[in-house]
């Protein structure tokens, strides 16, 4: 088998706000597998300043991953153990070189287009014009569920827009999530819970910092909403571990991104744990191109959760890979006549 590996560097189609700042750009890998006649692809989607494997090595491991690929899927799995989107990256690839046409790593009724995917739409931080803009454009494309990113204005211009939603919608016609992405200290948090809860939210993700095992835990007792965790779950690589934190926190939800936990088999196993304590889970892309979030979504209808999920950000990019994944309705489709073409990638032959 050859392997190799290489940098791409998506752009946004405009700056796009997050709790780390305006994204103009969106740094990405790929992996590249043949053997026999066949090829693979995957997608290595590091986020930096969030992913654990954010490291000055992490192209040497990519390096490494290429020259050792020949080594068995277990030690290669505990090698990378501490860089999930490689880990990831490396999954996608072999699946993809064991499809039959390279894309289609779950085959399904989604794959074969005759089932799609509920998921949310997604609203960026930004001036509140802005995400007023954004609000109305989601809604005018049939989404049923909004996600809103809070925390990076004020917060009673946040709950203004809110409320100017649930104002024209009611609880029953219109789905809305807030991710504070760690925005609230501790100390404030349950308050503005409080105020969030009058608003008939679904839940929050993350309202305070991750890291602070025991506050979160006090919040999740004693929260009005229901607590879905993100960034509490990077970097918990160890079964017992990862029981431990669901055990002692007792969260409502955890977010589940393939990219930063682990792959398939860590995401499989925190929906497990999950389970144990009875917690709900939904899963969501982390920025990738049309190559990672194709893998993401497949792999995700294959849970049956009729939960909308986070599968939205396949049109953010001028310079995407050219994918038969559309999102209408407020629905990810696969339509399934439609090419892939790697071209943009560079991959004309391959």
């Amino acid at each position: 088998m050859k392997a190799n590996y290489f940098r791409y560097d998506l752009n946004f189609k405009r700056p796009s706000g997050t709790s780390r700042g305006i994204l103009t750009t969106k740094e990405t890998w790929f992996i590249t597998l043949e053997s026999e006649g066949n090829k693979g692809i995957g997608e290595c989607g590091i986020l930096r300043s969030l992913s654990i494997d954010d490291r000055p090595d992490y192209e040497g491991k990519l390096a490494w991953l290429c020259d050792n690929i020949h080594l068995d899927e277990a030690e290669i799995r505990a090698a990378l153990k501490a860089f999930p989107s490689i880990v990831f990256g490396w999954e996608q690839a072999l699946r993809s070189l064991r499809s039959d046409d390279m894309f289609t790593l779950f085959p399904s009724a989604f794959t074969q287009g005759e089932q799609s995917i509920n998921i949310n739409g997604l609203i960026w931080m930004g001036e509140e014009a802005f995400m007023a803009e954004q609000i109305a454009a989601k809604l005018d494309q049939g989404f049923d569920c909004i996600k809103m990113k809070i925390g990076a204005i004020d917060f009673d211009k946040e709950v203004k827009l809110l409320k100017g939603i649930r104002e024209r919608f009611p609880a029953d016609t219109i789905e809305l999530r807030v991710d504070a992405n760690g925005a609230f200290s501790p100390e404030e948090a349950l308050q503005k819970l409080e105020i969030l809860s009058k608003l008939d939210l679904h839940s929050i993700e993350q309202p305070i910092k991750a890291g602070q095992g025991e506050a979160m835990a006090a919040l999740c007792k004693n929260t009005p909403l229901p607590i879905a965790l993100d960034e509490e779950l990077i970097g918990v690589f160890d079964k017992a571990d990862r029981l431990e934190l669901l055990e002692n926190i007792r969260p409502q939800y955890i977010i589940l991104k393939p990219s930063l936990i682990g792959g398939y088999a860590d995401t499989t196993q925190w929906i497990d744990l999950a389970g144990e304590v009875n917690a709900g889970w939904w899963i969501t892309s982390a920025l990738e191109s049309n190559i990672g979030l194709n893998a993401i979504a497949q792999y995700t209808f294959m849970q049956h959760n009729p939960m909308p999920q986070g599968l939205g950000t396949g049109g953010l990019y001028t310079n995407n890979v050219k994918a038969p994944l559309k999102v209408e309705k407020g629905h990810l489709h696969y339509e399934s006549q439609q090419p892939w073409d790697l071209s943009t990638l560079g991959l004309t032959d391959f």
